[in-house]
């Protein structure tokens, strides 16, 4: 075996120019691998800018058309709605409404944009006038029962135009409930992005500001994952995957980088992970205050999450990110 120690191999070689170092990059992305997050808001004026998540707006219909269309020019083929009803109750019912505000989205971006991929999320928490992930029984989410309010949410979403339905809510049996419901309703082409691995995390806290979707009481340990668990993880993905899931994720991403890498090399399948609204904040807010690159860091943290085996990155920075690639 040849001599591979300095000074015949000098690393710094393949180092020493711009042209080089491309030449031998081993991670790539583009911004057809970024998913762009939106506040869909039924309560509001076009754009309402959230505080704690500089440079992110909840958007009425008309507003999410174009930041979409803005969004597709740049390079991005699919986003992910979130939805801010007029009201709320404790069944969430505004979730599977026909003229729910995600469905209007639905409708208003398939028309726009019939080449972009649409993607909701499936959950109660933004439709819950108690901000838990479903329907309660006294102060507990009852697991089987909110089952029945998901595949009714995300049966909605398909009828809607929905390309992709992602439910984050994490109870247990949700992706076979959501396909069942769907192929019954003859939505068997709309595909399902499960939220697999979702942890408990305070990553979370300005999402909660811009969906209005803190829980009024307790908090979701009971149904997400806890952040000190690994094979946890492993077994999560597995049931999804056996009950239906096209596309598997992780949630937040760079607190659970080791989660991503163990899932790509275990499954094999299209897998994502999302870089939530806290990790978003930071990197926006250390930014503006001079202490880092925000534009250098966005792409860096990009290129990890890509290098520990994301297909796709949910990311709040899609469009700094399309426009710097």
């Amino acid at each position: 075996m040849p001599d591979a120690s300095f000074p015949n191999v000098r690393s710094r070689r393949l180092r020493r120019t711009a042209a080089m170092r491309e030449l031998v990059r081993e991670t790539r992305f583009e911004a057809s691998d970024l998913i762009y997050p939106m506040f869909v808001d039924d309560r509001g004026p076009p754009r309402t800018p959230v505080a704690s998540m500089p440079g992110v707006d909840r958007l009425s219909v008309e507003a999410v058309v174009e930041e979409a269309r803005a969004a597709f020019d740049e390079g991005i083929r699919a986003v992910l709605l979130f939805g801010l009803p007029a009201s709320k109750d404790a069944r969430g019912s505004r979730a599977d409404h026909a003229e729910g505000v995600v469905q209007r989205a639905l409708r208003a971006l398939r028309d726009a944009l019939p080449d972009l991929v649409l993607i909701t999320d499936v959950c109660l928490c933004e439709y819950t006038d108690h901000g838990h992930c479903g329907v309660l029984d006294g102060e507990t989410v009852a697991n089987d029962a909110t089952l029945e309010r998901l595949a009714a949410q995300a049966v909605s979403h398909g009828a809607a135009g929905a390309d992709v339905v992602a439910p984050s809510d994490m109870m247990d049996g949700r992706v076979g409930a959501i396909r069942a419901a769907l192929d019954e309703a003859g939505l068997e082409d709309v595909a399902i992005l499960s939220y697999a691995a979702k942890y408990a995390s305070v990553f979370y806290g300005p999402f909660r500001d811009a969906a209005d979707s803190a829980p009024a009481f307790g908090d979701r340990r009971g149904y997400q994952m806890d952040v000190r668990n690994s094979d946890e993880a492993i077994r999560e993905v597995a049931l999804d995957v056996a009950e239906g899931a096209d596309i598997v994720m992780v949630k937040p991403a760079l607190p659970n980088l080791d989660i991503v890498r163990r899932i790509k090399d275990e499954f094999r399948m299209p897998t994502a992970a999302y870089q939530v609204s806290g990790e978003y904040a930071m990197i926006e807010a250390a930014g503006a205050r001079g202490w880092l690159d925000a534009g250098a860091a966005r792409l860096e943290a990009a290129y990890a999450i890509r290098r520990a085996g994301a297909d796709l990155i949910v990311t709040y920075a899609a469009r700094q990110l399309a426009r710097t690639l």
